[in-house]
């Protein structure tokens, strides 16, 4: 009699584990999902920004060639950068066509130094003023979005989501944002042409 309940406690713990580690798979499957979701939104308000800023950009350089004889090259880097950000398709590719725009926008504004016209007109002060918001906007999408990365890769190298991670097939991300080596020169400005 003896060796049953000994064979019917283990079975019933046996039956306890399974019970409780299917409820732990379940709740780290949920939580990853959750914070792989959190990603994605992250990436999103990045890439909403991003558009935002694609928008206004021809508002702003419509209004500056309007007041002020710029050079063609600093419009068209504009212009090209735009396009690249526009065509992008990955997140990769679209945060490298971001800091490409960036860099060309440097150029644009810093003209207002040169033209008081330009600096006095009141729409062209709106749409600088739009797009520092903007810009500041990405700034943030950008952190939340780094973020929401780390969050989710600690959440699912930690024990015991790490065993159930790869199983579920959760596996790190590495996309984190990072500016483009090029965007940390500052570029040149000669208007005396």
């Amino acid at each position: 009699m003896k060796p049953l309940w000994i064979v019917l406690g283990l079975v019933g713990l046996l039956i306890l584990a399974l019970i409780v580690g299917g409820g732990m798979y379940v709740n780290s499957k949920n939580q990853m999902v959750a914070k792989d979701q959190n990603v994605q939104a992250a990436f999103s308000e990045i890439d909403v920004n991003l558009q935002r800023r694609a928008d206004l950009i021809p508002n702003l350089v419509a209004t500056v060639k309007g007041y002020a004889n710029v050079e063609e090259t600093v419009l068209t880097n504009i212009a090209n950068a735009r396009a690249g950000l526009m065509t992008a398709k990955t997140p990769d590719e679209k945060l490298a066509a971001n800091d490409r725009l960036n860099v060309a926008l440097l150029p644009l504004m810093r003209m207002q130094e040169n033209y008081p016209q330009l600096k006095s007109n009141d729409q062209f002060m709106r749409l600088q003023d739009e797009l520092a918001g903007t810009e500041n906007r990405i700034a943030q999408a950008r952190r939340r979005y780094n973020e929401s990365i780390r969050e989710y890769n600690t959440f699912i190298q930690q024990f015991p989501n790490s065993l159930f991670a790869n199983f579920a097939g959760f596996h790190p991300k590495n996309e984190y944002y990072t500016a483009d080596p090029g965007s940390k020169t500052a570029p040149k400005v000669d208007f005396s042409k």
